[in-house]
């Protein structure tokens, strides 16, 4: 059948079908008989039916599109609301501070009902703890240490620190933390000593019993194996005792956590003083700046079990590391990367920061160990930020005392790190969950962790992209992980990392103005944007960096400045 050439025309509501030799033409004609033609007519009721047929499929299109424009309607109302708290302005997400953190501080009050500490006498015996790891991981394990002991009604002997481990420090608990503080702020909690009482170690039988409790183990288990032993032997020893109690536990044991961890762990006079006099010199040179916890150490990288780019050579450095750990299982690094269970290059680390928004004048502060590839690795990161800085080349001569003792210096950096405009971490370590716990209770200070699994293959790929692509992709991977309020949510994640029973909401703000009560009153709705992860766009990107070329690698840093915020 031909296509039709001659136009439709409409008589008297009757179709005529012409039919000839050659061709077959559908045209508009009158009902009266066309002689030699072949013609079949077609009712009112068929045509009537058809155009009813039509009309419904166009309703029924059209009802799917408007059912469509009434979800996408109602996505933008709440999306304003988020966006014009204040004023019905377009609220902006800024880079350096959170907007929402004067809605929340830390609180971890002992609640009336909480008991008085068990005094020495009548409790149920001495709890010795071993801690494991380095610095934070100690400290994970000194908080735990308190927690258990007030669940034992047992009295804590100030906790022993590791002397064998990787980082081979002999400091003492004294060496590092006020002991005296540490005894009298946690007074009213558990009863703690410097050392057993002689007496006491006089009339025992037997040297104290050592034992080692699973991880994360429930407080049942403490009441249920080692509080038996405790009434019978008097003296118990916990080894390698590094998040040997469970995650979640009872809301006021939850707040003494926070109260052995951000308030009776306060570092010696000498620590102090050595971090604050960085601080300072961090803020005269810049009136804020950047702390990059940058954990790229040869054993780090061991342990990941993941590959760098550096060829056998690598391979066979970082073999030998990873025997020191006899149960570590075999690994295959790409599935590693692909779980997200490498650490960022400090290559990466540059351009997540510099996609985010910040420029190239920004001043870093980096708190590391020993890098490895040296200056090598470091140099594409310095290039992005040329005002680097670290302990060593702030301080000089002034650190001498404290080289030989890795966890002093891992001390000082913890300092620096939790004294600053912004905290960014390479990895998912200790220090990096303890510090984003802190920040997030002394008042919720920008803390950036990198979502690691979405930007392991974003970095894979950026050669196949310009850097305006490259960097929003960036900017929406890293939503949900710029240490938000609202990303703290009951039972999520570690409570070292997020501590939610310790932080409340405030029941106003300090100005009676309607612009705040606005905010509270809508606080609700924020919340339930951010798990819909409505910080789906963000400002241009023209003035951040013009290209992105030759593998990932940037071959200019312009001098323009970069967005200081960018829009939900």
């Amino acid at each position: 059948m031909g296509v039709a050439s001659n136009p439709w025309r409409f008589s008297e509501c009757v179709f005529v079908k012409l039919v000839n030799q050659n061709n077959d033409h559908y045209k508009m004609k009158q009902t009266s008989p066309v002689v030699g033609k072949k013609q079949f007519v077609i009712s009112w009721s068929v045509v009537c039916g058809l155009l009813l047929f039509v009309l419904g499929l166009i309703s029924l299109f059209t009802g799917h599109i408007a059912s469509d424009l009434e979800w996408y309607s109602q996505r933008l109302v709440k999306r304003s609301l988020f966006h014009k708290i204040h004023g019905r302005r377009r609220e902006q997400i800024d880079i350096w501070k959170s907007n929402l953190s004067n809605l929340y501080y830390g609180c971890s009050e002992r609640a009336p009902q909480f008991a008085p500490a068990i005094p020495e006498r009548s409790s149920n015996g001495y709890l010795l703890i071993s801690a494991s790891g380095g610095l934070n991981q100690q400290r994970t394990g000194i908080t735990d240490a308190v927690v258990v002991a007030r669940i034992l009604n047992a009295t804590l002997v100030v906790p022993e620190l590791d002397h064998h481990s990787f980082w081979k420090d002999d400091s003492e608990f004294s060496d590092i933390f006020d002991v005296h503080w540490f005894f009298s702020y946690l007074s009213k909690d558990v009863k703690i000593v410097k050392r057993v009482p002689e007496k006491v170690m006089r009339s025992m039988d037997k040297p104290p019993y050592t034992m080692r409790v699973p991880r994360k183990s429930e407080p049942d288990y403490y009441l249920e194996q080692v509080l038996p032993l405790l009434l019978k032997r008097r003296v118990v020893q916990l080894t390698k005792f590094d998040y040997r109690l469970a995650s979640d536990l009872d809301e006021q044991l939850q707040k003494l956590r926070c109260r052995v961890n951000y308030h009776a762990l306060k570092f010696t006079k000498p620590i102090n003083n050595m971090g604050q006099k960085i601080v300072t010199r961090m803020q005269k040179m810049a009136t804020r700046f950047i702390a990059v916890h940058l954990r790229f150490e040869p054993d780090m990288l061991a342990f990941s079990g993941c590959y760098y780019g550096g060829g056998d050579k690598e391979r066979q450095e970082l073999g030998e590391i990873r025997k020191r750990w006899e149960t570590l299982p075999d690994l295959i690094p790409d599935e590693e990367r692909l779980r997200g269970k490498c650490p960022l290059t400090p290559h990466e680390v540059g351009l997540m920061l510099r996609a985010l928004g910040f420029k190239n004048d920004t001043y870093l502060y980096v708190a590391s160990g020993e890098i490895y590839g040296g200056e090598e690795t470091l140099k594409p990161l310095k290039e992005l930020f040329p005002n680097f800085y670290t302990k060593e080349m702030l301080a000089g001569q002034d650190l001498e005392p404290f080289l030989p003792f890795s966890s002093r210096l891992a001390a000082i950096d913890y300092i620096v790190c939790d004294e600053s405009d912004v905290f960014v971490t390479n990895n998912n370590g200790n220090m990096a969950k303890i510090l984003a716990g802190r920040r997030r209770y002394m008042g919720h200070k920008r803390t950036i962790r990198p979502n690691a699994k979405k930007l392991s293959a974003l970095f894979q790929a950026r050669d196949k992209m310009d850097w305006k692509t490259f960097a929003k992709k960036v900017r929406s991977c890293q939503r949900g992980f710029m240490g938000e309020p609202e990303e703290i949510r009951t039972g999520r994640g570690e409570f070292l990392e997020f501590p939610s029973s310790c932080i409340c909401q405030k029941p106003s703000l300090d100005s009676n103005t309607t612009t705040t009560n606005a905010v509270h009153q809508h606080l609700p709705i924020i919340k339930s944007l951010s798990d819909a992860k409505s910080l789906d766009k963000l400002h241009n990107e023209d003035n951040i960096l013009h290209k992105y070329e030759n593998g990932g690698k940037i071959t200019k840093v312009p001098d323009g400045d970069a967005p200081r915020k960018f829009s939900s």
